[in-house]
């Protein structure tokens, strides 16, 4: 791989569900988390700067929690917590298997763990080469880890949110209960929000739309997909303020 300045990103923020880390029928797959690496060490040895959100869902969803009673707040703190398993599953992950050099950043401290979240430091580790894993959403409850990602890319100055997803883009219906369901090549944020595509939280798109930072929504399982899109392929579906399109057929 030639300079950097080959890439179209240099500096991006990959947010994964809790859910992407499922398999075999096990809550964190020791084979997503190997193939996981696999694709973040083969783009940082691309030059890329890369931090990483991670939800929670695998373990324990809030909003689940809360409808059936339990106290919204306290159930998203137990969301943030199960965020900071992923994050260090993941960590795990990336040193031993794609012989990287991580560090945990947490929005609530727990020191013994994680290093607490300093926007700084962070955007040291990235110069330096380093994988940021941010851990526990915002700190604060009501707000999701697709929040997060948003807050967080724009605080560390990430040219591109990265939304891995298990299919390959952003369709106008559920794809996998309707076979015709077209791919769009791209869509804006304000139709994004219109047509209820569900891209991210509505918080989270609009962050991003005051902001101007695109969002690529991308099937990760797909072998290689993630080192073409900072190369600047077209891949998945990108969520801009550019207009809508469909992909071709």
């Amino acid at each position: 791989m030639g300079p950097a300045t080959q890439l179209r990103y240099n500096r991006i923020l990959l947010k994964l569900s809790g859910e992407a880390l499922q398999g075999e029928g096990k809550t964190i797959s020791p084979a997503v988390l190997s193939a996981i690496a696999r694709e973040v060490q083969r783009v940082h040895a691309m030059g890329v700067q890369i931090a990483l959100v991670i939800g929670g869902g695998n373990i324990f969803r809030g909003v689940s929690a809360a409808t059936q009673g339990m106290d919204r707040a306290g159930a998203d703190y137990m969301g943030m917590l199960a965020t900071v398993i992923n994050a260090l599953a993941l960590q795990d992950s990336l040193e031993r298997q794609g012989g990287l050099e991580t560090r945990v950043q947490s929005a609530i401290k727990m020191e013994q763990l994680a290093e607490p979240y300093i926007r700084r430091r962070a955007v040291r580790h990235l110069e330096k080469g380093r994988v940021v894993i941010f851990a526990a959403g915002t700190g604060n409850p009501y707000f999701t880890t697709d929040t997060a990602a948003s807050l967080r890319a724009m605080e560390i100055g990430a040219q591109v949110i990265i939304k891995a997803t298990k299919v390959d883009g952003v369709y106008d219906d559920d794809p996998v209960k309707n076979s015709r369901a077209k791919r769009f090549r791209s869509v804006s944020y304000l139709d994004s929000l219109n047509r209820g595509l569900k891209v991210m939280d509505a918080t989270a798109i609009s962050l991003c739309m005051d902001n101007s930072l695109p969002i690529i929504v991308f099937a990760m399982s797909q072998e290689g997909s993630l080192a073409r899109l900072v190369l600047g392929e077209t891949v998945g579906t990108l969520v801009s303020d550019t207009p809508t399109h469909f992909a071709d057929p």
